[in-house]
């Protein structure tokens, strides 16, 4: 009974789920179509109209995809849990190995795969043909599989490790395991925030010390300001990759440094970059991305919590259409793993908007900051280019933005800036 119920509740989540996202998307596409015609009052001196209506264009695109993935995604979905695929896959690896440790991480690196053999397609579908057709793929197809192989092997060199560490005290530390875990998951998230800028990313990108000793001047006079310290500033080398850009500091404790993407520098004029980056470090310097990581600690806390709960329920397995009594030995615990990861997101979506109201005042607060420590007008000037360099629409529908945006919509932002300017 309680497993027929739950099969329901996580249908009509589905159901639920699709319509309120191709409701969102239909007024995104149509508030966008409905403004493609003229640029905004307030950019109408800043950005050209072909510029705009690229943003748009590109906004439009790139939300029809996203409504093909969702439809894709969610017949996986589907079909990993109420059609049996988990437990046809499961029962398969069990016949070759057995129970014990080497089935649960092996399902684990199955399932993986298919998942990626689905994607794959469609990711190279968005670099190779979305993102070509508005210019912003700079990538080769070597690159590409290039990148992709590179995140395979971390994937085993890390995630391989690190989920026979959680397989292990679910299976042998008690009542608590969900506890335990929650403090191995936490100190991994922290050494990855250490590793990182210097270990991980440079796998994948160049990183050079920023060489404009003016720009450097600038920057290192904005740090002092502010009592800010890093390890470094650099240029990484975006450009092979995208036509994007962007500069971020990462890292923890010590070994924070700041990156400017190189086709921000090539763009944006001195004080318009030192006006970006004083955006960003208003992020750290108002504590954001500490609250970030406790929030994010506070709820991989209670989603483990959850799961603890969940793993030892039949009916959260047969209401997804598993049988792991199928399996003799060890075997829920990889099966629990996978069906909480899967059904997790159907049942958070609606809570959006809190996630997405919690950023957007970081970043009003992060503007506000900027524009104490350097000039408004700059941040502004630098906002407006990259959105048009971006093709970020400026006219989002506010529903769709409350939803799926981190960052105020265009106007919004710019008007704040501009109060702060001219106060």
């Amino acid at each position: 009974m309680y497993s027929l119920a739950f099969s329901i509740l996580f249908v009509s989540f589905i159901i639920l789920t699709l319509l309120v996202r191709f409701w969102l998307a239909s007024r995104h596409i149509r508030h966008v179509l409905a403004h493609r015609s003229a640029v905004p009052a307030e950019f109408a001196e800043k950005i050209p109209l072909a510029a705009h209506q690229k943003a748009a264009d590109y906004t439009i695109a790139r939300t029809k995809y996203g409504l093909l993935t969702l439809m894709v995604n969610t017949l996986v979905l589907i079909g990993f849990t109420l059609l049996g695929g988990l437990q046809w896959l499961s029962v398969q690896i069990f016949s070759l190995t057995g129970p014990g440790m080497v089935y649960q991480l092996a399902l684990l690196a199955a399932f993986s795969v298919i998942s990626g053999a689905i994607d794959l397609p469609f990711d190279f579908y968005r670099q190779f043909s979305l993102e070509q057709r508005f210019g912003f793929n700079k990538m080769s197809k070597g690159l590409f599989f290039a990148d992709m192989a590179k995140g395979v092997l971390l994937g085993v060199a890390i995630g391989l490790p690190l989920a026979w560490v959680v397989l292990k005290l679910m299976n042998s530390a008690g009542d608590l395991w969900w506890l335990y875990t929650w403090i191995v998951w936490s100190a991994f998230q922290l050494l990855m925030m250490v590793l990182f800028p210097t270990v991980i990313a440079p796998l994948f990108n160049k990183f050079t010390p920023l060489e404009d000793q003016s720009l450097k001047t600038r920057i290192e006079g904005l740090m002092q300001r502010v009592g800010f310290a890093s390890k470094g500033l650099f240029v990484m080398d975006g450009s092979k990759r995208s036509a994007h850009g962007n500069a971020y500091f990462s890292g923890f404790g010590a070994a924070k440094r700041i990156v400017f993407f190189d086709t921000l520098l090539a763009r944006l004029q001195p004080q318009e970059i030192e006006a970006v980056l004083a955006h960003e470090l208003g992020h750290f310097k108002l504590k954001h991305i500490v609250k970030r990581i406790a929030m994010m600690f506070a709820l991989s806390l209670g989603f483990l919590a959850l799961l603890g709960y969940l793993k030892t329920q039949p009916w959260f397995y047969d209401g997804l259409g598993v049988n792991p009594l199928a399996l003799p030995g060890q075997g829920n615990d990889a099966l629990a793993l996978l069906l909480f990861m899967l059904v997790l997101p159907v049942f958070t979506f609606l809570f959006n908007p809190l996630t997405s109201l919690g950023s957007r005042k970081h970043e009003f607060e992060a503007d506000a900051f900027a524009a104490k420590h350097t000039d408004a007008r700059d941040l502004v000037s630098a906002l407006v280019k990259m959105y048009e360099d971006n093709a970020s629409t400026l006219t989002p529908d506010p529903l769709h933005s409350a939803f799926y945006d981190s960052h105020p919509p265009a106007s919004v932002r710019i008007r704040q800036l501009n109060l702060a300017a001219a106060a």
